[in-house]
């Protein structure tokens, strides 16, 4: 289901894919007692949010500031990074947002989606 997404380009993520991670931030706010991730949608494919944080994990874009604040918010420890807030990366604030979701599934007792598929794609044979 990952390749449903836009591929990053030399670590730059198409406008549309920044766009996904902003409504994949908001449903995460939203996400309350339910045991199921969050999805989002996607040129009318369902992908759960967590597949949009891992398609973002080698994003080397600048995060805007409004969504520093909305990853850094949910921390339990400071932020400290090598630069100024300002200066977050998509790959930094998708990682800080999987290991969140990552933590609510298992909360919840639920599977992590991501990592089944993940450990499934590299038990299959490469061609």
């Amino acid at each position: 289901m990952m390749n449903a997404l836009p591929p990053l380009h030399n670590g730059h993520a198409p406008f549309t894919l920044q766009q996904l991670f902003r409504v994949a931030l908001y449903a995460y706010e939203e996400w309350d007692s339910e045991l199921t991730e969050p999805i989002v949608t996607h040129e009318g494919r369902v992908i759960p949010i967590s597949f949009v944080f891992e398609a973002m994990r080698e994003c080397t874009d600048i995060v805007p500031a409004n969504i520093v604040g909305a990853v850094t918010e949910r921390l339990t420890k400071p932020w400290e990074g090598e630069g100024p807030l300002d200066q977050m990366t998509f790959s930094t604030a998708a990682r800080v947002m999987r290991v969140l979701v990552r933590k609510r599934l298992l909360a919840n007792g639920t599977p992590d989606i991501v990592a089944l598929s993940t450990r499934a794609s590299e038990a299959e044979p490469r061609e």
